[in-house]
């Protein structure tokens, strides 16, 4: 279809469109699946995820597939963010670091959630974005700095969200969780993309795969790449 009747589309969406749009993405996405948290389902049901994507992507916002936000990057889908952060069980409690703020999407999620989010972006852009989309929450805070730095001037975090498919989690991350702490993201793992729960004991993380499902690549953690004889 010609890129301009998806402009007309999107102007002729209106807040009742986006309110049913969501709506069904919580019956047939999260409902249909093993997203079961209450407080997760709530949070999904009112944040407004089409605030958080380009203009051209906003018809696109609640689909089944990750919305692309530019410069190469994407907003993992709908449903890949409501598993992690099901298994998460966050709570006002919980101190928690994201990993890819993007747009900001998914730390005003979290920032329901939790008691406070530190969200960092590698993306001076995308970091000025999220700032801007969140101005609204008090307790969020928006770093710039390498994704794989993590951010360990606020840590320790009881939980961190990575925020996209990643190949690795590097030690770096692991030594900002708490003791007893948790960590979730969508890994690779033998060559396929799998969501994972990671939990520390004795300064290790253990992860459980708990589903197979996808993510859109965050960059920051490729694996060097081995030569082959």
């Amino acid at each position: 279809m010609d890129d301009r009747l998806y402009h007309c589309e999107d102007r002729r969406l209106g807040q009742e469109n986006f309110r049913q749009m969501r709506k069904a993405m919580v019956v047939s996405q999260l409902r249909t699946t093993e997203v079961s948290d209450p407080r997760v389902i709530a949070v999904m049901s009112h944040i407004a995820r089409e605030d958080f994507v380009p203009a051209a992507q906003r018809s696109f916002a609640y689909a089944d597939r990750g919305v692309p936000i530019g410069e190469g990057r994407a907003l993992n889908p709908p449903l890949t963010t409501g598993r992690l952060l099901n298994v998460a069980r966050i709570t006002k409690a919980d101190k928690v670091l994201l990993i890819g703020a993007a747009t900001g999407y998914t730390a005003a999620l979290l920032a329901e959630l939790a008691g406070s989010v530190t969200a960092v972006e590698q993306n001076a852009t995308f970091a000025e974005t999220a700032a801007k989309n969140l101005a609204t929450f008090d307790n969020v805070e928006i770093e710039t700095g390498n994704h794989a730095d993590g951010w360990p001037t606020a840590a320790p975090y009881s939980v961190i969200v990575i925020d996209g498919l990643v190949e690795q989690i590097p030690q770096t991350l692991i030594d900002q969780l708490a003791p007893e702490g948790r960590i979730v993201a969508s890994m690779m793992h033998d060559g396929v993309a799998r969501l994972a729960l990671g939990r520390t004991a004795g300064g290790h993380v253990g992860y459980q795969y708990f589903a197979d499902g996808g993510g859109c690549p965050l960059p920051g953690f490729e694996m060097a790449k081995s030569f082959k004889f």
